[in-house]
């Protein structure tokens, strides 16, 4: 899932200019240089976690959006390290892309209890993790195909 979301991001580069200010307050190179913040930030804390450090808790906040299987629109704001900055180059959203692709590559690598923590939903397992990614990813394509439609 996550490998072809990567591709659409891919394929919506020429576009990362483009604004509906309707449908988003930030343009479509926000929006990739986002997932891609995420994507990449994500995949980093995972691989510095350890493993044994990872405790199983209840998160309702969790339970609640993964079940839901999406994200409402507008009422999370992202932390500030994957903030996009305010001038988006094409090369830098590449580079990021580059970067997630080799980081989708190690999921073999990384063991089940391998952990980031969600500033919401606290520790994340692997399979979590991916989950959120997933979600995540989804939702702001979702924004991105709008804007483009």
């Amino acid at each position: 899932m996550i490998h072809k979301q990567l591709q659409y991001i891919q394929e919506y580069l020429p576009f990362i200019n483009k604004k509906q200010v309707n449908i988003s307050k930030a343009t479509v190179g926000w929006h990739l240089d986002h997932m891609l913040k995420v994507i990449n930030a994500v995949f980093e804390g995972v691989k510095n976690s350890n493993p044994k450090e990872y405790k199983k808790q209840f998160n309702g906040l969790r339970l609640l959006f993964f079940t839901m299987g999406f994200f409402p629109r507008g009422k999370a704001r992202a932390p500030k390290r994957v903030m996009p900055p305010v001038i988006i180059l094409k090369e830098e959203i590449e580079r990021q892309l580059k970067l997630a692709i080799q980081n989708i590559a190690t999921i073999n690598d990384i063991a089940d209890n391998q952990y980031f923590t969600h500033p919401l939903f606290k520790q994340l397992n692997k399979k979590q993790t991916l989950y959120f990614l997933k979600l995540h990813t989804h939702h702001h394509l979702k924004i991105v195909k709008e804007i483009l439609k």
